[in-house]
């Protein structure tokens, strides 16, 4: 088996620790300190970093440091805004082309979500959502619309991930997967684009919620002061 480089494996770290909460959006990452945690020399780091950058994760910013990439209401608005018209898109598509192992794929991860809905795991239910949303891409057909919303999925996870923790967030989003899955199942393209598209645009309308939560996530005890 092929090993990994250096560079990727603290990528692949980071990445994690950014979707996961314990790097929050606003938070400088210590390049010093990071060397530590992953037992590397400072060019993997640097590498990695880097290609966090190209990614939209973090943001380098001259003489200051790197930071986690901490989006305004309005930017964060925007992205959502256009993640919401590629959702509605990819349903849509996927409800006039969806194959029956696609079907069966989309109810086990919509089982998936119920699952951990019911049991109040955020985190689980995050995944077992990618899992539902990354049916929806594949099977809309078209190649270039399933890596533009992949790349544009990346750079809001973060976000994403916390809104989950919104009450009854969880609970209601299953409501909205059960939507979009009965339309796609139907074949009814335009209810499957626009129960997709309300399924993201939701997420702006509780923006400020999701500041509030933020708030009460405890910092991870790595946090640069």
């Amino acid at each position: 088996m092929a090993r990994i480089p250096e560079s990727q494996r603290v990528r692949d770290a980071l990445e994690n620790a950014v979707v996961e909460g314990r790097y929050r959006p606003g938070e400088r990452l210590d390049p010093a300190r990071l060397e530590q945690e992953f037992g590397c020399s400072r060019t993997p780091v640097r590498e990695a970093l880097q290609a966090l950058e190209r990614s939209g994760l973090v943001q380098i910013r001259p003489k200051q440091g790197t930071y986690v990439t901490e989006l305004s209401v309005s930017e964060l608005a925007e992205r959502f805004e256009v993640m919401a018209e590629l959702e509605g898109m990819a349903a849509r598509l996927s409800a006039r082309r969806i194959e029956r192992e696609s079907l069966a794929q989309l109810e086990q991860a919509l089982e998936e979500c119920e699952r951990h809905a019911l049991a109040g795991d955020a985190d689980g239910y995050y995944y077992a959502n990618a899992s539902f949303h990354g049916v929806v891409y594949d099977s809309s057909g078209n190649e270039y619309l399933r890596r533009q919303v992949h790349e544009l999925k990346r750079a809001l996870q973060p976000y994403r991930r916390l809104q989950l923790r919104v009450p009854d967030r969880m609970r209601r989003s299953l409501a909205e997967h059960r939507d979009i899955a009965g339309a796609i199942a139907r074949g009814d393209a335009e209810s499957a684009e626009n129960a997709a598209r309300d399924h993201v645009l939701v997420q702006v309308k509780e923006f400020s919620q999701l500041v509030r939560t933020w708030r009460h996530v405890t910092r991870p005890a790595h946090s640069a002061g």
